[in-house]
């Protein structure tokens, strides 16, 4: 059955009649004419996928039928690409929509492909037939040069089939969904979901409040609250300020509340809990990930996966939680000389949030945003030049305009890594190491088809639990060079990863999704990036990434076909696949030897892919000195006084496995030398 959920994962929502993109008529339609050469119109097939004589459902029928230029669906796909997309990108994709709309501009882009049946007669894209069309996407997916223009075409594709597969009607479900098996949002056994909600005591709402409302609130939940009227600021006292709930800034309030102080904490998000979740993946990335789950780096090479909501990371974690490897411990104590990380102190917070630290009463402000902290130059005896004395926030819900100014004797920002850098510049900081070192654990994905005739395994790929093992890939020397676990797939982000080679291709893919298994590679990357900028993040792998990523691919695929598939393949864009079903050794061999870690749209490669990165860390590490860290081994900025950072960015390197354990055992650790220091006060 259905489950019932929280309105905002419920999708559905009565749309608007008018659409805001600002988008020309021209655009949409250049627009509509990609989308539907996507996902075109098709004849239903007359075979089984396994090649048998079938008469398809009525299901299957209308999603062959279906076309991505169907109304609202051009629409829906220029509200997000303005909504979620990059400046550059959103310019790229709507230059080329108009360059398509001109005949001059579609000659250009298109060539001969462009004329008509009379002679000189150029045709705009909308104009030319389907076939033609398709066969222009196929040459830019692959072209070599003017890869800008490839990249567009690539980010139209990427928006039209998550649109498609997402976009969910009144009563949560997509006529797609019947016709490639996948049932969302339901539960065996409703009455064993936890009902509890420990956080909704100490929790304001503010899509509840209002301005007049939100001060009376404040000064229920025990804060000092006074108005400033003429400069439309609200003023509120308490020990500790923490911007971010997630992994780190959840554990240190638990922590400092249990230490006695008055903590209030900052949280752009919004609270869900066990009965609020909807399983429907569209409404569920808007609301629980950065930008929607859209969130890629500058030159769109890799898709980041970060939690935004009440819990950050710990919300949408995989169920994998893991220790940090003694391998890194070591080198952080020695190499790196952070003595926290060898400290009985630190193995003991391993075990303690392994266990859980249990709940206890903080104040959580939803809707909130942190804009800059407040520094003022410091008048102490501390080697610090400032001094950090609060924070300056806004409230995202439309209904308030109302300012707040938090003074603290503590300000501890946990907004991850990739928000905190952006916040900390914002605020005046000009360490060299805040927004470097950034480390995304980069992705690369193997997939294998069980068709349920011939398998042993039984139900679909979104059944039962996420992950049940991590398998490591070991060099010789036992060092290991990769990990592989499972992931989770909607059948939007399937879509969005799925190589795009036709529109018949394309359909024939989906129609798999729900017996298609998918495996991980995951590395500890010794590349980095960089994030200055909210939203902006660079991001290079060297050679030693790439060369990790090939061998933990091909082991993967390898166990795919040990598994049974009958067909396995990767995410390149030229659809790299092999049919494996008594496939001998060597020709296995032969094809797993033509795979490797390519680059993405946007470079001059003829094949190309997308990266994944569910773990962000490193761009405020810690440091011997201000020369070597953005802060110290407390967590404590080398700039500013009583300015602290307890999130993955303060992690000196990438961890190499599922880093929420290390977060909030380097979080306890952190916290309570604060809460030390502040009995001490």
């Amino acid at each position: 059955m259905r489950r019932e959920c929280h309105p905002l994962l419920s999708g559905g929502r009565t749309r608007e009649s008018k659409h805001n993109h600002g988008l020309s008529s021209a655009e949409m339609e250049s627009l509509a004419s990609l989308c539907e050469t996507i996902l075109p119109s098709l004849p239903p097939p007359v075979t089984t996928l396994d090649g048998k004589q079938n008469q398809p459902t009525k299901a299957v029928q209308a999603l062959y039928r279906a076309s991505g230029s169907q109304t609202p669906m051009p629409d829906e796909i220029a509200e997000l690409l303005m909504k979620r997309g990059l400046r550059e990108a959103v310019f790229l994709v709507r230059l080329v929509l108009w360059l398509l709309s001109t005949r001059l501009g579609t000659f250009l882009l298109c060539g001969s492909l462009c004329f008509g049946e009379r002679w000189l007669c150029i045709k705009n894209f909308s104009s030319i037939s389907l076939d033609k069309r398709e066969k222009v996407l196929q040459k830019w997916f692959k072209r070599r040069f003017f890869t800008p223009i490839r990249a567009a075409f690539v980010y139209v594709k990427v928006l039209c089939v998550f649109v498609f597969f997402s976009r969910v009607g009144q009563n949560g479900d997509n006529p797609a969904w019947e016709a490639i098996e996948y049932c969302a949002g339901t539960d065996e056994n409703p009455d064993q979901v936890p009902k509890e909600r420990p956080l909704q005591k100490g929790l304001i709402d503010t899509n509840q409040e209002t301005d007049s409302t939100l001060l009376r609130s404040l000064t229920e939940k025990g804060l000092e609250v006074t108005r400033d009227p003429r400069r439309n600021l609200c003023k509120i006292k308490c020990d500790v300020v923490i911007v971010g709930s997630g992994c780190g800034g959840g554990v240190a309030a638990a922590v400092l509340a249990a230490s006695g102080q008055k903590v209030f904490v900052l949280e752009k998000g919004n609270y869900f809990t066990a009965t609020d979740y909807s399983g429907l993946e569209g409404p569920s990335l808007a609301q629980l990930y950065e930008s929607g789950g859209l969130l890629t780096s500058a030159d769109a090479e890799v898709i980041i996966m970060a939690g935004s909501a009440v819990g950050g990371g710990s919300v949408v974690n995989w169920s994998a939680s893991i220790k940090t490897p003694n391998s890194v411990l070591q080198e952080w104590t020695k190499n790196q000389k952070i003595p926290l990380f060898g400290s009985p102190e630190y193995l003991s917070a391993m075990d303690t949030v392994c266990a859980r630290i249990g709940v206890t009463e903080n104040l959580i402000l939803t809707g909130c945003k942190a804009e800059r902290f407040i520094l003022e130059n410091n008048k102490g005896l501390g080697k610090r030049k400032q001094k950090c004395l609060g924070v300056i926030a806004k409230i995202i819900n439309n209904n308030i305009i109302t300012r707040l100014q938090i003074e603290a004797k503590v300000t501890i920002s946990a907004c991850g890594a990739l928000l905190t850098p952006p916040l900390m510049i914002s605020s005046g900081l000009k360490n060299q190491n805040i927004g470097r070192n950034l480390h995304l654990h980069p992705v690369l994905m193997a997939w294998g088809y069980f068709p349920e005739s011939n398998s042993e395994f039984k139900g679909k790929v979104y059944d039962g639990g996420i992950i049940t093992a991590v398998y490591e890939v070991v060099a010789g020397d036992s060092t290991v060079r990769a990990i592989v676990e499972t992931p989770g797939l909607g059948p939007s982000s399937f879509s969005v990863l799925c190589p795009w080679v036709s529109g018949h291709d394309m359909k024939n893919r989906m129609m798999k999704y729900s017996r298609t298994a998918h495996l991980i590679t995951i590395i500890r990357d010794s590349g980095s990036g960089k994030v200055t900028t909210e939203g902006r993040i660079s991001y290079h792998l060297d050679a030693s990434d790439r060369d990790n990523l090939k061998v933990g691919l091909r082991q993967a695929l390898r166990i795919l076909v040990a598994a049974g598939a009958v067909e396995v393949g990767t995410h390149r864009s030229d659809g790299q696949r092999i049919k494996c079903r008594g496939i001998k050794k060597e020709d296995l061999e032969e094809f797993l030897d033509t795979v490797y870690a390519t680059r993405g749209a946007m470079s001059p490669e003829e094949d190309w892919m997308f990266y994944s990165s569910a773990h962000q860390m490193g761009s405020c590490r810690m440091g011997l000195n201000e020369k070597e860290g953005a802060v110290d081994e407390n967590g404590e900025s080398w700039e500013a006084e009583g300015l602290f950072v307890c999130d993955a960015s303060v992690l000196p390197s990438a961890v190499g496995v599922n880093p929420m354990i290390t977060i909030q055992s380097t979080a306890y650790c952190l916290s309570q030398k604060i809460a030390e220091s502040l009995r001490k006060d």
